[in-house]
């Protein structure tokens, strides 16, 4: 099974038993920012770390910037036009993969011996448990170092959350975002389980390598929380790449397929044809009633399933036992069963915090109802002198986060009047990597009329911006939402070439108070997609 944990391995460290100042289980963003902070203020610094293929955390190892290595060899495979036959295609995520891990092993490599070189700080590989409030054993390679410091600091980030549905533990061919981005060979089909952010970025960087992807969506509408012009824009982008959706479709198991492939058992809510029947009844590669599985629900047509590897996941109705006068029997159910046949699975269900194994209730340290660490807005937990940082405390999961959480931890720690705290936090923004970049900050039009405020919706679309056409990248839309009577910027939509740049320009007007006229009448250089600006605010 491709999801698991990761291998410990040797310990650097040979003493049993270490007292520290500081002690900091997890190599994240945060963690490794204020270990060397502490470091270089003269602070003894213990760094304990799950695996040595983590040193440096998820982001580099395996979140943003494998991902964001990957999206842009595919980009560069569809320009290449590398994604339109099986050799080039295979050739193009071959060379993709050694890029991959050439860039997370050279980071990784920075990042261990950033801290590990220092002499302040002792950098332990394995995992760790609390056994007080004060005191934690790491259990390494070479046997369990206990470790006893004055601060501890959380910093164990997330991890997938795995839906329990049956066979997905079991069944070869069944990722994570972190096995799908080290496969050695290009999956020709491909389903997703899961439409958020994390599902669309995969959708999109697999379709430009050419695999054939089919995103299923748990309920009837795509990106609930965008507004649905925004929502309709993306998608309408990712079906032109070729990325099909089906809505309401619920997974319901999970088995090898006859071909070597992944079998899923699918529930579609709402379709007018269909059965009840268990997938597993009708054997692969028999001559079930095909559907095409790009939305309509009276699209069946009674051909069989394609064995074609470049075609999307083979989609196959689970018939009914026929009528008494020989026809087939057509029920009316609330919901419809289908096979899905696929070479591999993406499971994008979302991420929890990492807190297994952890033992927090040896030290006091509470959970929140959705299970992350409890923090105060100064990211103190239930227990003295214990902080946490990251995703681990259920604050938004990005990684420039978790750099900011270690700003609210070292304003405490270095003597300020007055500490910087969660709540001093303002607008992050946030940005998602398809083939047209989406970026957003602030308020959309739904949350300013949920709110009751009185905005004005301002829009402009890329093909109207001069450094768009000349990129060749015309596609997408900008939106801002501004208040009406004083020119306040409520927040910006931006799905444009480059909006993971220029996002952050509008989120400095906003953190400055600055008028939307500020931004429409500031200078820029020429030609850039920042120039927009001037235009959206107009």
């Amino acid at each position: 099974m491709s999801i698991s944990t990761p291998n410990a391995i040797s310990t650097p460290s040979t003493s049993p038993t270490i007292t520290t100042d500081a002690l900091i289980i997890g190599f994240g963003k945060g963690g490794k920012t204020l270990a060397a902070k502490l470091s270089a203020a003269g602070r003894k610094v213990v760094v304990a770390e799950a695996s040595a293929d983590m040193y440096g955390g998820t982001c580099i190892n395996i979140g943003c910037l494998p991902s964001k290595s990957l999206i842009l060899s595919a980009e560069q495979a569809r320009r290449d036009g590398a994604n339109s036959t099986p050799e080039t295609r295979e050739a193009a995520f071959e060379a993709a993969i050694k890029e991959k891990r050439r860039v997370t092993s050279m980071l990784r490599d920075k990042n261990y011996h950033k801290l590990a070189d220092q002499d302040n700080i002792t950098v332990i590989t394995g995992r760790a448990h609390f056994t007080g409030p004060h005191s934690v054993e790491i259990a390494t390679a070479e046997g369990p170092v206990a470790v006893t410091a004055s601060k501890i600091f959380i910093n164990t980030g997330a991890t997938p959350r795995i839906p329990d549905i049956p066979g997905i533990h079991t069944t070869p061919g069944v990722y994570t975002s972190t096995g799908l981005m080290d496969l050695d060979d290009m999956p020709q089909r491909l389903v997703i389980i899961g439409s958020g952010f994390i599902g669309l970025e995969f959708a999109s960087m697999f379709a430009d390598f050419g695999t054939a992807v089919t995103v299923l969506q748990h309920n009837a509408e795509f990106l609930p929380r965008e507004d649905a012009d925004v929502a309709a824009a993306i998608r309408a982008q990712l079906e032109a790449q070729g990325v099909k959706f089906l809505f309401n479709a619920d997974t319901k198991a999970i088995a090898p397929a006859a071909d070597g492939g992944v079998r899923l058992s699918v529930a579609v809510k709402g379709m007018t044809r269909g059965a009840s029947q268990a997938c597993d009844s009708t054997p692969a590669g028999t001559g079930n009633a095909h559907t095409d599985i790009t939305g309509a629900t009276d699209t069946t047509t009674t051909t069989s399933p394609t064995s074609n590897p470049t075609d999307h996941a083979t989609m196959s109705h689970v018939q009914t036992k026929p009528s008494d006068d020989g026809e087939p029997r057509f029920a009316e159910p609330a919901e419809a069963r289908f096979c899905l046949t696929t070479d591999a699975v993406l499971v994008a269900t979302g991420r929890t915090p990492n807190v297994e194994g952890l033992h927090l209730e040896a030290a006091g340290v509470e959970l929140t109802e959705r299970g992350a660490v409890k923090v105060d807005e100064l990211l103190r937990t239930t227990a003295a002198d214990i902080w946490a940082l990251g995703d681990v405390n259920g604050g938004p999961q990005h990684t420039y986060i978790s750099l900011d959480d270690y700003r609210v931890v070292w304003s405490q720690l270095n003597g300020s009047d007055r500490p910087y705290t969660v709540k001093d936090r303002k607008h992050v923004p946030s940005s998602t990597f398809l083939a047209t970049p989406y970026s957003r900050v602030g308020l959309n039009e739904r949350e300013a009329k949920a709110a009751g405020l009185d905005y004005v919706v301002k829009r402009l679309t890329v093909a109207a911006v001069p450094k768009a056409q000349v990129m060749r990248r015309p596609d997408g839309l900008m939106k801002a939402i501004v208040e009406r009577n004083t020119g306040r910027i409520l927040g910006a939509m931006l799905l444009s070439v480059e909006s993971h740049e220029v996002i952050n320009i509008v989120k400095l007007a906003m953190d400055l108070d600055a008028p939307a006229s500020t931004l429409r009448d500031m200078v820029f250089t020429h030609p850039t997609i920042a120039e927009a600006l001037n235009d959206l605010f107009a």
